[in-house]
């Protein structure tokens, strides 16, 4: 067999490591806030104990442990008896103590799962492990990357923050995979409240990346332990999100398949992801655990943490909310995915939902409103403050006092573009719904003006139709509605 042919038939195998910034006021053993100032100067926001100075002693924030519970229960994890801390020793510049505290033979959950949709079938993703640990500081390469910079600089402002850290099993077996794992774990964190998707740094991935042989790979899509043991592993750094996960691992499968079509074989290193250059840049050899020299953390005592999981409550899930969304406002699937993507889209749509018909709701809160924020690349919450305005656009449009078309083209384009509120932007457009009169003398003045397109509708040009309602509208500023326009015209032209 050639060595293109072998290598073509080889499978791809990624696992991550997901690090999740934690929402808490303060960092995860000391009282340094992990909110960032305006114009924050550089290793202004730490302390002894995050700066790592003789004699600190680290106090365990309960927060934090609170949010990795709650992470816990939404992967239908373990949650143990007791979990500890330890030290993972090694040297790197934004590392101030020259170890991390995190966790290791004893995590505060374990063997979990989450279910996605890639390309409309469900898998299942496996959850080895999610344990807590404090964030190191920043490293700022300046003059260009982290190969080519001039000189690098360390920020310890985020050093302490608290994170959690969520591996997954080997179970990806394509880039998309991965992309769309990223996007639902962002979904249930924020439904969660332990995790705000818009803060810098907010959500770090690692992947582990292998190309095994294909015969390797099961009919259920699981992987054989000595393969995955004779495959050599690539890590792949400074990945920020789940579009830039599928980028920066369709790069690295591309690299190692080609080459290994030259013969040559796949180091097992640790690479860093240059997004400027949609590149991986070799960074060092990859560790093994043994060269972490992991001990107990003998200044943090073990935590009884198993009663917690009762003790402390989860919200409904997205995956619950979309069907109940389903079943209750009898919404389908594409609404009800659109509407439970992000939970304050969710909470705007339940609330419009109880004030205007559901459907009616969704189609100006799934299509409308989230189609307008798209297209100025905005979310919901940009607006987030703004959300009456919006109760009250579809409350005008309900009432019949604006016509949907000005509805959408003018007034919410209005209120995104220029930040008005609805009623001041139909006044100053004069947008008001026409009276029954004017639009019956509008309907007859169309119809004696234009008699070459009633005789076309006479001969059954349905497009005539059509073009009779622009006529009406054009007298009535828009301002009629083209339902009833299109009924009238009829109702006219058919005596």
């Amino acid at each position: 067999m050639s060595t293109r042919t072998a290598t073509e038939e080889r499978a791809v195998v990624i696992g991550l490591e997901v690090h999740v910034q934690l929402e808490t006021d303060t960092k995860i053993f000391c009282g340094c806030s992990t909110e960032a100032a305006e114009d924050e100067e550089p290793n202004t926001r730490t302390c002894p104990v995050c700066l790592g100075l003789p004699g600190a002693l680290p106090v365990l924030n309960e927060g934090a442990v609170e949010a990795a519970v709650k992470i816990g229960k939404a992967l239908e994890a373990d949650i143990p008896e007791r979990t500890t801390f330890h030290r993972k020793n090694y040297y790197y510049p934004d590392l101030p103590k020259n170890f991390q505290i995190t966790q290791y033979d004893a995590p505060v959950c374990a063997d979990g799962e989450l279910e996605v949709s890639v390309e409309g079938s469900r898998r299942t993703i496996g959850i080895t492990r999610a344990h807590l640990e404090e964030d190191p500081g920043s490293l700022q390469h300046a003059g260009g990357s982290i190969d080519t910079a001039d000189h690098t600089l360390v920020d310890y402002n985020r050093a302490g923050t608290p994170l959690v850290e969520i591996v997954t099993e080997p179970d990806f077996r394509s880039p998309a995979e991965t992309r769309a794992f990223l996007a639902k774990l962002e979904e249930v964190l924020e439904y969660l409240g332990v995790f705000d998707a818009t803060r810098d740094g907010s959500l770090r991935v690692d992947a582990n990346v292998s190309l095994v042989p294909g015969e390797a790979v099961a009919d259920d899509g699981s992987i054989t332990e000595d393969a995955l043991a004779e495959a050599n592993r690539t890590e792949v750094k400074n990945i920020s999100s789940h579009k830039g996960a599928e980028k920066a691992l369709a790069y690295e499968v591309t690299r190692q398949r080609n080459a290994l079509r030259r013969g040559r074989a796949v180091d097992q290193e640790t690479r860093h992801w240059d997004e400027s250059r949609g590149i991986t840049v070799s960074m060092r050899s990859k560790e093994a655990e043994k060269d972490y020299r992991y001990f107990r953390e003998a200044d943090l005592p073990p935590l009884e943490v198993s009663d917690w999981r009762e003790s402390i409550p989860i919200p409904e899930l997205p995956d619950a909310r979309r069907e109940r969304f389903r079943e209750e406002y009898d919404l389908d699937a594409e609404s009800a995915d659109k509407l439970t993507s992000r939970k304050a889209v969710a909470d705007f749509y339940e609330d419009v939902a109880d004030r205007f018909d559901p459907g009616l709701a969704a189609t100006w809160v799934a299509d409308n409103l989230l189609g307008e924020l798209n297209y100025r690349d905005m979310a919901i919450a940009d607006v987030d403050d703004r959300l009456e305005e919006f109760a009250r656009l579809i409350e005008l449009v309900d009432a019949g006092e604006l016509t949907t078309k000005n509805a959408e083209e003018v007034v919410l384009r209005g209120m995104l573009d220029d930040g008005d509120d609805p009623d001041a932007i139909v006044e100053r457009e004069g947008l008001g719904t026409a009276d029954t009169g004017e639009v019956a003398a509008a309907v007859a003045d169309a119809i004696d003006d234009n008699p070459e397109a009633v005789a076309d509708y006479n001969d059954g040009d349905e497009g005539a139709i059509n073009f009779l309602v622009g006529q009406v509208m054009q007298r009535t500023g828009g301002s009629a509605d083209p339902g009833e326009v299109n009924a009238l015209l009829r109702e006219q032209l058919d005596e």
